[in-house]
């Protein structure tokens, strides 16, 4: 579930620093985004805490077109993942595989909005200098605050598509329960519509906890990052987004496994922040559709990985979601030595026929 968190993709490999790839230089220039901030005034969190501005990034692609009735009828909003941010949608093997001429978010045909969540990328979040006296936001918070940003930020009154990968697929449930009539289709990646518990609760509450127990994290008020608190976050992290079949093929030996390793951990922990990680992380506490998915109205194509290990192939919770939402179909993608685990759901290539069916019958 959860996480783009980090993908720190290098030349053909996805490795999770916290679930969400970043942009090469070549790929942001390649496409002509903007990039703006919307400031949301008088904010109220689910936990009573308020914020006099919340400030939140989002970068474009495209332009909007309005119907006969003056209304945008083209915006399409995708979703990050955990510790990621909208630039993560740049990369090429997402980026390349969609925007083009004639393919499925061809960006002279749709308004492409890529938000930074509150707590990622250049949005509001606890290292600006609250730290721990942040409020403590949830996934309700954020969905509430991308409906601000769309609605009143930007004029959409309803979407083409909302999209998601990993928390950003957990989003496009919560979208579909709190605004059934406002999105024209949903398309959530590797997540399932359940309370977070069991193991997936377990990893992100050992680096919460691994985070706290680092002296170096005095409460939240350090001066300099907590370094083994993270260590340990980032190698939990590389698991939980790890492929086994793909990174057996290319570090077929232990010196290259080890190296690899070693490097990638010391690369992610350097783009981390241990507060900003820890409210990414606990986001996901009150995450449960499962008692509303009758409400979710929009058609849905939603799909998983098989080698997923955030989101178990053997779960039953999509064959019983199904039977709740006939306006859904799921798919589970198979798992090859070129698949990328949980980030899978970044490469494109593996689901982009999906997503052009689902555009074609919502059209």
């Amino acid at each position: 579930m959860i996480l783009a968190l980090a993908l720190s993709l290098q030349a053909s490999v996805a490795a999770p620093a916290v679930l969400a790839p970043k942009p090469t230089a070549a790929a942001a220039i390649k496409w002509p985004a903007k990039e703006a901030d919307y400031v949301v005034r008088d904010f109220h969190f689910r936990s009573g805490e308020t914020m006099a501005e919340v400030r939140l990034h989002y970068t474009t692609l495209g332009q909007p077109h309005r119907n006969a009735k003056g209304e945008i009828d083209n915006a399409v909003m995708v979703l990050h993942g955990t510790g990621g941010s909208g630039h993560q949608f740049l990369v090429p093997q997402f980026a390349d595989e969609l925007y083009g001429p004639g393919q499925p978010l061809d960006i002279r045909r749709y308004w492409i909005i890529l938000p930074d969540n509150i707590g990622h990328g250049r949005s509001s979040k606890p290292s600006d200098g609250l730290h721990m006296k942040f409020p403590r936001y949830d996934y309700t918070d954020m969905v509430e605050l991308q409906h601000h940003l769309l609605v009143e930020g930007l004029g959409i009154a309803h979407a083409r598509l909302i999209m998601g990968t990993s928390m950003g697929c957990m989003h496009a449930f919560v979208w579909g329960e709190a605004y059934p009539d406002y999105a024209r289709a949903l398309m959530p990646l590797a997540c399932e519509p359940i309370e977070l518990a069991g193991l997936n609760r377990m990893w992100r509450q050992m680096i919460i906890d691994g985070i706290e127990a680092d002296p170096a994290w005095t409460g939240g008020d350090y001066k300099a990052e907590p370094q083994e608190g993270l260590r340990l976050a980032e190698s939990i992290l590389l698991i939980a987004g790890s492929a086994p079949l793909n990174w057996q093929k290319l570090y077929p030996t232990r010196d290259k496994a080890t190296a690899f390793v070693r490097d990638r951990i010391s690369k992610g922990m350097a783009g981390l922040d241990a507060n900003d990680l820890i409210y990414q992380v606990d986001a996901s506490r009150t995450y449960d559709p499962w008692p509303k998915l009758e409400t979710i109205k929009a058609p849905m194509t939603w799909l998983n990985s098989a080698d997923d290990f955030i989101n178990p192939r053997n779960f039953a919770y999509p064959q019983e979601a199904l039977k709740r939402m006939p306006n859904t179909r799921f798919r589970l993608i198979p798992e090859t030595d070129d698949t990328h685990g949980h980030g899978t759901h970044t490469w494109a290539v593996n689901w982009k026929a999906d997503l052009a069916d689902l555009l074609q019958r919502t059209n």
